[in-house]
């Protein structure tokens, strides 16, 4: 018998003994007046001398057992407070159960007189106690905290007990989030709800999750973006728009990557790849600020300002300061293999000339981007939905922006043109049958609401799960996921 199940039967024998008893271990209900934070601060608010009474609640997280007294901690979800039973006062039975039947890990509920003791903490003088909830399982030894990363990420309640940095990102995660929609709100955009389960996926460059929907004996796939249905609202004369939302990408996982994972989709119509780069850097000064109290940051030991302008500079010219080749000298995909080539640089094989474009930049020049960046202009080969730059046949008018390294998000000036659009689908059609898995398919449904009309529109999409690791200083995608994907035990 191991030792957690050894301590498991413990506690259920003490149920036993609380029904004998005649104790519910698992009451219905319970009232109290203050959380732990609002018992603490109104204290320090009273008048002297004046006499506060509370009744508090919690998990019993530390109990010091003294003869006729015992000191304990309760802790809720506004902090901790110290709780101070004496035998003569809560009486004996209530003591006992104390001692004898209650375990760490349990839910208390008491009542009492406000003081502050020698050492000067804030402390319930219990006058009356009672068991909210019994666990039967041990909670991580002595609250110094769940090491292990895959016990952490598998049984998440506890490193939300144990972990006090754990309980901090997911607050903050949820902070980040209010503001954003705060800042769309106040700017004019209304939050809609577009479809996850889709006929046809599109929208990125990914491969799709597959699934069956019975009743209509057809596939459909979990969506990979929302794009194409939000320029649908577009179209319908909703000008501005945006969706917080979960997409899946049936893909690797890694630091920075997730195959369930939360962005944000914005669309603004009569704008351009600019007006979202000017949303893009106000937005994320804006989180900064509310959800950490600043837009200057520490991400891993590097100070990270992301108050407006960012720095604007193209991909041509960032490859070329950053690997010496210019992409316009060499616009074949063997003259660009070539010259990575000849200056001893590493890169795998790709599909076609604007996926090897990209995996050179990977490779070799986004890790020097720490400073926010917005890295303009792409080949038309890797981005079917967005305008061409203007004289240009082969250039699109799409950024994505860096921090720390990170791509953080993607933005375009959107296609509106639907012949266009048809001979785009089409292209990423040839890419598809010469081995692209990663292309777009038609949607010719797309394509008839484009040819209704569709106003000149800038559209953008964020990584928000990116987006907090940056803004809380973590380097895995795991740790701000609370219940990140494992692999079956």
């Amino acid at each position: 018998m191991t030792e957690t199940t050894d301590r498991r039967e413990q506690r259920i024998a003490k149920l036993g003994q609380l029904a004998a008893l005649g104790i519910d271990p698992y009451p219905a209900r319970v009232h109290y007046t203050h959380t732990a934070a609002e018992a603490l601060a109104a204290f320090e608010q009273a008048a002297e001398g004046q006499t506060l009474e509370v009744e508090v609640v919690g998990r019993l997280v530390s109990l010091r057992d003294m003869g006729k007294s015992s000191f304990a901690h309760l802790a809720d979800g506004s902090g901790r407070i110290q709780i101070y039973a004496r035998k003569d006062v809560v009486g004996e039975p209530s003591y006992e159960l104390l001692r004898r039947l209650f375990d760490l890990g349990d839910f208390v509920w008491c009542k009492g007189k406000l003081f502050r003791t020698r050492t000067g903490e804030v402390t319930v003088e219990v006058q009356a106690l009672q068991l909210l909830a019994k666990t039967l399982r041990p909670l991580p030894e002595k609250w110094h905290g769940l090491k292990d990363v895959e016990a952490r990420y598998r049984q998440r309640y506890l490193d939300l007990i144990a972990n006090e940095d754990t309980r901090r990102v997911f607050i903050t995660r949820s902070r980040i989030i209010s503001a954003v929609r705060r800042y769309l709100d106040e700017h004019g955009f209304l939050e809609v709800e577009t479809p996850v389960l889709q006929p046809i996926y599109g929208g990125a460059n990914a491969r799709p999750f597959t699934t069956h929907h019975n009743a209509l004996d057809q596939t459909l796939y979990l969506r990979i973006a929302d794009e194409l249905y939000l320029k649908r609202l577009i179209i319908g004369g909703l000008d501005r728009v945006y969706e917080i939302g979960h997409n899946f990408r049936n893909e690797g996982i890694d630091t920075q990557h997730h195959p369930e994972f939360t962005a944000i989709e914005i669309y603004q119509a009569y704008a351009d790849y600019h007006d979202m780069m000017r949303l893009v850097e106000e937005l994320h000064a804006y989180a900064a600020q509310q959800a950490t109290g600043s837009s200057v940051i520490t991400y891993q030991g590097q100070t990270i300002d992301l108050t407006p302008p960012w720095r604007r500079v193209t991909l041509r010219d960032l490859l070329l300061e950053g690997t010496g080749i210019d992409i316009r000298q060499h616009t074949t995909y063997d003259s660009l293999w070539a010259a990575a080539l000849e200056r001893g640089l590493e890169i795998s094989k790709q599909p076609n000339w604007g996926k090897l474009v990209d995996e050179l930049f990977g490779e070799h020049v986004q890790r020097t981007l720490v400073q926010p960046t917005f890295m303009l202009d792409y080949p038309i080969e890797i981005s079917p939905l967005a305008k061409k730059v203007p004289g240009s046949q082969d250039t699109v008018e799409r950024f994505e922006f860096f921090v720390a390294g990170m791509e953080c998000g993607n933005a375009f000036t959107e296609l509106n043109d639907p012949l266009d659009q048809r001979e785009r689908f089409m292209s990423q059609h040839r890419l598809a049958q010469a081995g692209d898995d990663e292309t777009q398919p038609l949607d010719e449904d797309f394509l008839t609401a484009m040819e209704h009309g569709m106003p000149p529109t800038g559209g953008l999409g964020i990584g928000i799960d990116r987006m907090v690791m940056l803004l809380t200083d973590q380097t895995s995608i795991r740790e701000v996921i609370l219940f990140p994907q494992m692999r079956s035990k």
